[in-house]
This record gives structure tokens, sequence and C-alpha cells, in this order.
């Protein structure tokens, strides 16, 4: 047995486990079938099965229906309610159980297009007459392996900097402060922004969002965690290193990890008391779809938008979404690819639009807008559908988002994708929980990383 089927049996727990992954997979089909539709019979003969898409929303279900319509009345779409996990489909590949299409995060396509276990889509986008145009440059990236693309993108997660105008005057910050370009500035803010009465920390100043946003202030410097072919860890570049001492000593002005950890716990994001309206947070990063949840819980906050920075001043965001992706062995495959054609489309995605903003329009409720990775399908939503609200924060927020995606990246693809982004998580943990220095954390990530990726490759 291969050395890379052990380490995949390893991610879900078993090796007998990769064995049967291996010898179901040997014996799969190629994607030389996909497009090529049998015979029509006349009656419903044929089921699409997919695995990994959880929790559905009026979005997601509105063009769950659309793709459905799309493949017509004689097929059946099979669906649970169930979001991907990997210990349950590769349990599902040993058992020769081959779902036809699977929604799963993006960062983790690689791990499965270098281990063969997800279909090459070029056959697809030919057969389906795809236009790869139409998708944002770096969401493709994100499912792009040795040169294939192996899944269709949909939403981009942008992120931008949310600042508490309430805050920054209560704390006589100038608002041109609070911004990422110049770092001495923005820990200056930090540091006025805070507040610890009577030695406890009643407000965060900046939240930088590490272990999660940490490539995106690496990228501040112009560098990536990981090399374009995803086979060369950087996790513990000069720029790095750099990046995470800056980023943690925001943190510490706070009194430390565990002070700061332990206050910003007790917020609740997604309700009308959260932290932006009891004014118990300066700025953060976030990621797009807060803008939504706040201008319908808490449409009074004084809130603006701004772009991330990198050190030259110019607009840089990281992108995340998920995809869909044909696993090898699929036994329908040219529906999975008509099916997933069909629910990145531009017009699935106006339909949905114009159906969300109409209930939101009923409900007296806001409609901030749709952010994919459809290029198109985000200006015909904010041309032909998306209203101004008449809140000058959210509206101003809704222009700047519709922008900020042409400013997007993504953490190229690697055959140990989940194995390099734990690696650098766990670096950064040690650092706030004070185990070990930056440099001394990366240089161990960077060793952690690399084996995972020479071994998987």
């Amino acid at each position: 047995m291969s050395g890379r089927w052990i380490r995949l049996a390893g991610f879900a727990g078993t090796i007998a486990l990769s064995v049967a992954i291996m010898a179901g997979l040997a014996s799969a089909q190629s994607d030389a079938t996909v497009g090529k539709a049998p015979a029509a019979t006349g009656v419903a003969s044929r089921t699409l099965n997919i695995y990994g898409m959880g929790g559905r929303d009026d979005v997601a279900q509105g063009r769950l229906d659309f793709a459905t319509d799309a493949l017509g009345s004689t097929v059946e779409v099979s669906n649970p309610v169930n979001g991907f996990n990997d210990q349950a489909f590769l349990a599902r590949l040993a058992a020769g159980d081959v779902p036809d299409l699977v929604y799963l995060s993006r960062n983790s396509v690689g791990t499965y297009a270098a281990r063969n276990a997800f279909l090459p889509l070029a056959n697809c986008i030919r057969s389906q007459s795809i236009d790869t145009k139409q998708y944002r440059a770096a969401a493709l990236g994100e499912v792009r392996y040795k040169g294939q693309i192996y899944a269709l993108p949909e939403f981009t997660n942008q992120i931008t900097l949310l600042v508490n105008q309430d805050v920054a005057r209560a704390a006589g910050v100038a608002m041109a402060d609070i911004q990422t370009t110049n770092w001495k500035r923005l820990r200056a803010a930090n540091k006025k922004l805070l507040k610890i009465e009577d030695g406890r920390l009643t407000r965060i100043g900046f939240d930088p969002k590490i272990p999660e946003f940490f490539p995106l202030w690496v990228k501040w410097f112009g560098k990536d965690l990981i090399s374009k072919d995803g086979l060369k860890a950087q996790l513990n570049t000069r720029e790095a290193v750099a990046a995470l001492a800056y980023t943690v000593s925001l943190i510490n002005d706070h009194g430390g990890w565990n002070r700061f950890k332990a206050y910003r716990d007790t917020f609740d994001f997604f309700g009308r008391g959260n932290p932006f309206a009891r004014n118990q947070i300066g700025a953060m990063p976030f990621e797009s779809f807060i803008y939504n949840v706040f201008a319908d819980n808490s449409p009074q906050i004084d809130l603006v938008a701004k772009y991330f920075t990198n050190r030259k001043g110019g607009p840089i965001t990281l992108f995340s979404g998920s995809g869909w992706a044909i696993p090898r062995g699929a036994r329908d495959q040219d529906l999975a690819c008509q099916f997933m054609k069909a629910m990145t489309s531009v017009e699935a995605w106006k339909k949905v639009g114009k159906a969300r903003f109409d209930l939101r329009k009923r409900q007296g409720r806001a409609f901030t807008g749709l952010y994919t990775a459809n290029t198109r399908a985000d200006v015909a939503v904010f041309e032909d559908i998306y209203q101004p609200i008449g809140k000058k924060a959210f509206d101003d927020a809704v222009t700047l988002l519709v922008r900020a995606p042409r400013y997007g990246f993504a953490i190229p693809l690697s055959p140990a994708s989940a194995e390099f982004r734990q690696a650098w998580i766990d670096a950064i943990n040690r650092v706030l929980n004070g185990q070990q220095s930056p440099r001394a954390a990366l240089d161990q990530a960077q060793r952690e990383a690399q084996t995972a990726i020479d071994k998987a490759k």
C-alpha cells in the first residue's frame, strides 16, 4: 500500500478504510462519460445523489429548486440535509456508496484531488459549455490543482474592516488611523480604542482575527503561506514571522490572550445585542455576511466599512467558500455536471436574489446583496435587483462589498490542505498561549506542513 493512501486512511481513522477506497477508486470510471446521458426511456429512472449540503436558507433552497428543475421531470434529486464530513465521506467511498456530487469547503478540494478521489472537470466544462470566465479568478484558484479544475465555486465571503464610529469618537481616534496600511498607527489606535476598567477588559480595540485571518496579514507584505503550486510551505518566512508578532501584539495590548478571548467569547454577533451595538469593540476584519446580519438586527449602529489594505495602501481581501465536486466513481456524472452548472449560474443567482429582495421588502427587512464566485451574477444582482436601504452606513458598505472581490486572493490548493492549515493554526495558538515565540512556532509549523505535503504529493 502506498504511503499516501495510508495517510488518507489516517484522515478517517483506519487503514482498512484506505484499502477499500483505493480498491473502489481503482475500478471507478473516468470522467470520459461526463456529459453523455443515457438514452431517454420516458420514465423517471435517474436519480442524482448529492452529499454535503447542510442547512439551507432561502438562497440555497431556491437554487436547489432551480437546478432540480433544470434537470427535467424525469430526474429525481436525492439531497439529504447533512453537511460535508470527511470521515463520513471516506466511509461512503470505502463502502462503494459514491455520491454523484459533493458540496464541500473549497480549501479541502486539494486533498481529495491529490488522492484521485475527485474528477478533474475538463470534460464536464467542455460538454456543458460552462464559461469559466464568469467565475472569479481567485475562487477558481481555490479549486485548481496541478492545472486542473476540480470543483465549481459558489459563494465568496470577502473580508473587509468594520469600524464602530461611536467607539472611535468616544476614544478620540481619527477614522484615518483605523486602517491596516500603517501598522504603527493602527497599534496606537488599538491602544486608544480598547478599554480596561478596574483590571477588567470592557472593550476590545482592534481584533486582528487570528488564527483565522492570518493569511491576510501575511499578504500585507505581498507574500503567501504556500507556493502557487501548493507544494512548498512558506510558513516561517521573515514576513510571516513579522505578521504573527504584530497581530499577537495587538491582542497582548489588551492584557493577553486569555483575557482577550474570555471577553470576546461573551459576544453574540447574531443578536440585537451584538458587540457593535453595545460598543464592545472598536474595529475588526469580518466576512461579508455580517453586514446583512447587522442590517437586520441593529440597523441603527454607526458602522463604517473599509478595505483591508496592504502596506502600500492597496485593497486586499481573502476569499473563502464552498464548491461542487464530482467524486471518481460517481454513477451519474453528466447529471452532476448539469446540476452544478445550474447551481452556480447567473440565472440561478438572479432568481434567488430577486426572491430574497421581495421577501425582505414584504417583511420590512434589509437586503444587502449577494456575494458569489460568479462575477456576472454579482453585477446583475447589484444593478438589477438591489436598492439602497436608506441607511448610509449599510448603503456605503454594499458599494464597497461589490468592489472588494476584484482584490481577492485565495490560498492555493495543496495535496495536504488540511494538515497544512492545521499546522499554522496550531502554531498561532501556541504563540497566543505563551508556549512559543512566533519564530519557533512557525519553524515547527513549517516542518510539519512540508512533511505532510511531501508525503501526500
